[in-house]
């Protein structure tokens, strides 16, 4: 039977002129206080990598955490940064494949247990397209039995483990909370995949956008244009498999370097950033490197960017956006 790897780099790279960006390198303190943190929790697929785990983006500004997309490991990376899993509300979906979501069952029921990185007293809020009221009905009946004995039996708060729902089925804003405001815009990640999202997150006048999980989109190239980062999935394959039956499905599902260039130099963001990178490969074919998508990429665009890596995290001020790996 033939073997078909997902191979994600856990390495990553930067390239090209760094206008309007600081990078400070590992370590290395925030060049200024920062109006938008954001980090990459996770940046895989359904490969359990422990460097890469699943895809999940993590956006601070007011004091507010914002969570999109929950992979697995989210937990882990949540302890990791020193977050409190209570902290993070709301969470934010693209879609509903399994390495999207597969991580929200640890963060809710977790979080809500007690000690100083868990303790949730309140309930957790969910935001997505179409379906997310369906995928919490399915949590609560498929954990009752767990939510039931743990307030009888550690007096846990029955508030710490409810959900708030918010569903929407169309281009616009979702949220917006003390001066944060996240947009959601449609995306194409294929014909059958739908809803498919990405979010647009504003605040003090700096804007991120992440692109979930898409074809080349116009959609993000609007939402996209001259924000301070713009976090876009890629996918990639050597031409010796490109036009391998299951591997034109991955590619077709995915955005490939050139054409995530192209979105990169229409929107003319401070900074671009790969995450949710698919390198695909067969057992006699190896995967793409990094230097490889930054070449294809750099046929297309020639600014800022940087393929991400799980605990990087970007800081947007008046400065510009300052990088730190951790």
């Amino acid at each position: 039977m033939r073997f078909i790897a997902f191979l994600l780099i856990a390495s990553f790279a930067w390239t090209g002129a760094w206008t309007g960006v600081v990078w400070t390198g590992a370590g290395s303190a925030w060049a200024a206080q920062p109006d938008i943190t954001v980090t990459l929790l996770g940046t895989g697929s359904p490969i359990p990598l422990p460097d890469r785990f699943g895809p999940a983006t993590l956006v601070q500004a007011n004091h507010q955490a914002l969570l999109f997309d929950a992979g697995r490991g989210v937990t882990i990376r949540l302890f990791q940064l020193g977050v409190p899993m209570r902290a993070v509300d709301p969470v934010f979906f693209t879609h509903y494949h399994s390495d999207h979501v597969d991580g929200l069952t640890d963060l809710w029921l977790t979080g809500w247990l007690a000690g100083p990185w868990a303790g949730r007293s309140q309930p957790l809020h969910l935001i997505g397209p179409t379906g997310v009221k369906a995928l919490a009905a399915g949590l609560r009946q498929a954990f009752a039995d767990d939510i039931r004995i743990r307030i009888a039996d550690e007096h846990y708060p029955p508030d710490g483990v409810a959900l708030k729902v918010q569903e929407f089925s169309r281009d616009g804003t979702v949220y917006e909370k003390d001066g944060v405001k996240v947009t959601a815009f449609e995306v194409n990640h294929g014909d059958l995949i739908k809803p498919a999202y990405g979010y647009r997150v504003d605040y003090n006048g700096h804007a991120v956008v992440i692109s979930g999980d898409t074809r080349y989109n116009d959609n993000v190239i609007k939402y996209g244009t001259g924000v301070d980062l713009l976090v876009h999935e890629v996918c990639a394959a050597r031409p010796e498999i490109e036009n391998d039956k299951v591997m034109r499905a991955i590619i077709a599902h995915h955005t490939s370097p050139a054409d995530a260039g192209r979105v990169f130099s229409a929107a003319r963001p401070k900074l671009a950033v790969f995450s949710h990178i698919v390198l695909l490969a067969e057992p006699k074919v190896p995967a793409p490197t990094v230097d490889d998508i930054v070449r294809q990429t750099r046929e297309t665009y020639q600014g800022p960017l940087v393929v991400g890596a799980d605990l990087m995290s970007f800081a947007i001020s008046r400065e510009g956006v300052t990088s730190i790996k951790r």
